[in-house]
């Protein structure tokens, strides 16, 4: 039996009223087509977590980025966790925001994608947001993460659907790093905590796919 995600996914003429837009300048927009669609097809609870949404954004815009940290990532944390092949379908699938607020599902990815263009919309300088692949040592798998940077070589601060404290990477002494991206660029973490910029996120093709289809929702 299908699930409502995979329903989503199998509809692909709908995939540009599931997006939502972020531009350089920081806007946020949730249009009335996209709106209309959630409550028709998923109901109210759907349409409800979106203008939730929108509320944290225009609560949190133009407070202090550690109010922001905290009410994105407590937010984003309500959302059910969902395996990526239980919830779309496929072993890998990265979620725009709207995709998981609307399913109310979604795995680590989703959650700090999520996080990641939420604050961005909020004002917060791509500089300072990393995503963030770790392996979770407790766990002994993959994990993703949010850190946000106050100063380029200041030790971050971790944004985890794992728990809802937000804690400096030194004391997330059970995460270790493997690589970061933003918009600006994918970094290797090396041992002894250095960072070594490797090229563009766009070597990452899930990445490349997600900024494709939230391009796409762009065009007329």
């Amino acid at each position: 039996m299908e699930t409502a995600a995979i329903q989503i996914r199998r509809r692909s003429s709908l995939l540009p009223a599931l997006l939502f837009v972020v531009s350089v300048v920081g806007a946020f927009e949730l249009g009335s087509r996209l709106m209309n669609y959630v409550q028709e097809e998923f109901g109210t609870e759907a349409h409800q977590r979106l203008e939730n949404w929108q509320r944290l954004h225009a609560l949190a815009a133009n407070a202090p980025i550690d109010r922001q940290l905290r009410l994105v990532n407590s937010f984003f944390n309500r959302v059910t966790f969902v395996s990526d092949i239980r919830h779309w379908g496929e072993e890998d699938y990265w979620a725009t925001p709207v995709e998981l607020l609307t399913t109310n599902g979604g795995d680590c990815e989703d959650f700090s994608i999520a996080k990641y263009l939420t604050l961005k919309s909020m004002g917060v300088p791509d500089d300072q947001l990393r995503i963030v692949y770790v392996k979770a040592l407790e766990l002994n798998q993959a994990h993703m993460v949010l850190a946000w940077y106050p100063e380029p070589d200041a030790d971050p601060l971790i944004l985890d659907n794992l728990i809802n404290d937000i804690k400096p990477a030194s004391q997330r002494t059970d995460l270790e790093p493997v690589y970061s991206f933003n918009g600006e660029g994918l970094w290797l973490n090396q041992s002894g905590g250095a960072r070594t910029r490797i090229g563009e996120a766009g070597r990452l093709s899930r990445w490349q796919e997600l900024n494709s289809r939230l391009t796409e929702s762009l065009r007329p």
